[in-house]
């Protein structure tokens, strides 16, 4: 029987860490998504999480997340709203192209998306074009690693979707919103959201395991967004800090929308604001992004953590 001697511990550590773990250390973070990731456009009313971890850690922002954006205008076509592949992505080239130049081992990219391509107005209302299912929405975001991989980047931490089925919009309980005014069945909703979020991130898992396979070089961390909200929603006493009772159903700006067409609105103010899990019916609060800004310096400075992944 072998035995593993104390003078090669260093190297079986040195080599976990060089497996599924950049190589960096990590100085540029380099962020696409919507507007749960968008630092103008911000979802929370406050500071986006991107800012934040940017200042926990001394790293150099570059934000290409935009408000309201699907991954492709080819699979979930949205009037006036913006793309991951027509819109992201190429904004980024430009950049690289006028003169942006990023170490590859120094720079992490990430991707938060999917929250507009499954909602109301695409596939939660069968509006995505026809032929397309979860799996091919869900294949758009999996490829953006795939086509920095082919221009050089070799970081990437990918955020899956969040329990939206626990958000106002899609509560069996919830109300008629800002989001989306028309009546509808919200029981419905509720199972048909949580439905496809849990394929979409599961089906997102195999898909990144498949794809690290086939790229040498490549550090492919995944991101557990819906364990890590669901962990906020269940325990908020860990996450929530605020002056106010703990909230995890209600919002900090809350407007129904009446039989009539009018708004009923209220809005907290102050430091009750960070007693709430969410911003209002569809966004995280800011105190939830101070808390995911931490969980994504861990991820990218510790080899292991609780919601991070590293599958190459």
């Amino acid at each position: 029987m072998h035995t593993l001697s104390l003078r090669s511990l260093p190297a079986l550590f040195s080599l976990l860490l060089s497996f599924g773990f950049p190589d960096g250390p990590i100085k540029n973070l380099v962020t696409f998504g919507d507007s749960y990731t968008d630092i103008s456009g911000i979802g929370d009313n406050g500071t986006a999480w991107p800012v934040y971890a940017a200042s926990y850690r001394n790293l150099r922002l570059h934000s290409f997340a935009i408000s309201g954006a699907t991954c492709d205008q080819r699979l979930t076509p949205r009037v006036n709203f913006p793309y991951v592949v027509q819109d992201e992505l190429p904004a980024y080239f430009e950049q690289t192209q006028s003169g942006l130049k990023l170490d590859p081992k120094e720079t992490l990219y990430t991707l938060w998306i999917g929250t507009n391509d499954v909602g109301a107005d695409t596939m939660m209302s069968g509006k995505q074009t026809p032929g397309n299912t979860i799996v091919q929405v869900t294949q758009c975001p999996v490829s953006w690693v795939k086509t920095l991989y082919d221009t050089g980047a070799r970081n990437f931490l990918f955020q899956n979707m969040i329990p939206l089925q626990l958000t106002i919009l899609y509560r069996a309980d919830g109300y008629l919103t800002r989001f989306w005014t028309a009546p509808h069945n919200q029981t419905e909703w509720s199972v048909y959201m949580t439905e496809l979020v849990a394929s979409g991130n599961e089906l997102a898992r195999l898909m990144l395991q498949s794809l690290s396979r086939e790229l040498p070089g490549a550090h492919i961390g995944l991101f557990d967004s819906y364990s890590f909200f669901m962990d906020i929603h269940d325990y908020p006493q860990n996450y929530l800090n605020g002056t106010a009772p703990l909230n995890v159903t209600g919002c900090i700006n809350s407007c129904i929308v009446n039989e009539d067409g009018s708004s009923t609105c209220t809005i907290i103010q102050g430091t009750d604001r960070d007693s709430f899990l969410w911003q209002d019916e569809l966004h995280p609060s800011e105190q939830v992004n101070r808390n995911l800004a931490r969980q994504i310096v861990d991820a990218i400075t510790l080899p292991e953590t609780r919601w991070t992944t590293w599958m190459s």
